[in-house]
């Protein structure tokens, strides 16, 4: 498994030290955010995990194994980060406003996977729209969209 996700990172992931934009750098951009999301609360729940897999698999048209082994390099990453900077830097690059949006949805629909809302993942999520320059109103708008189903 540990190989797998080597040549996975090896042949689609580009470090973004290297200021390279690509879009599977932008994946695992959003997956880290979304692996953060899932451990904010300090409990993970199988909710959650699916929910980012299903995310994932939507949003970036990727199968349930390319997906998972995203999941495994963004816990990677999780374990490895101080900040968020360098996902949102990404995402601000090469995001339009209408995927920074459905990114803020999908943040809302992982922190509800598990039936609450804790204020720790409501403070992220509102970070995250301030880091992606997503405007309030939209901020409000994906939450209720998440709640009302």
């Amino acid at each position: 498994m540990l190989n797998q996700i080597k040549l996975f990172f090896e042949q689609h992931i580009v470090l973004a030290t290297q200021n390279s934009l690509t879009e599977e750098s932008l994946h695992l951009a959003c997956a880290a955010l979304f692996v953060e999301m899932m451990h904010m609360d300090d409990k993970v729940h199988g909710n959650e995990h699916d929910t980012i897999l299903n995310s994932i698999c939507e949003n970036f048209s990727l199968s349930n194994e390319e997906a998972n082994t995203l999941i495994s390099l963004a816990i990677q990453e999780h374990k490895q980060t101080t900040d968020y900077y360098q996902f949102t830097s990404l995402i601000n690059k090469g995001f339009t406003q209408e995927q920074k949006v459905t990114l803020i949805k999908s943040l809302w629909q992982i922190s509800y996977a598990d039936g609450e809302l804790d204020k720790h993942e409501e403070y992220m999520v509102r970070k995250m729209a301030d880091l992606l320059h997503v405007p309030h109103l939209e901020f409000i708008k994906t939450k209720h969209q998440v709640i009302d189903g």
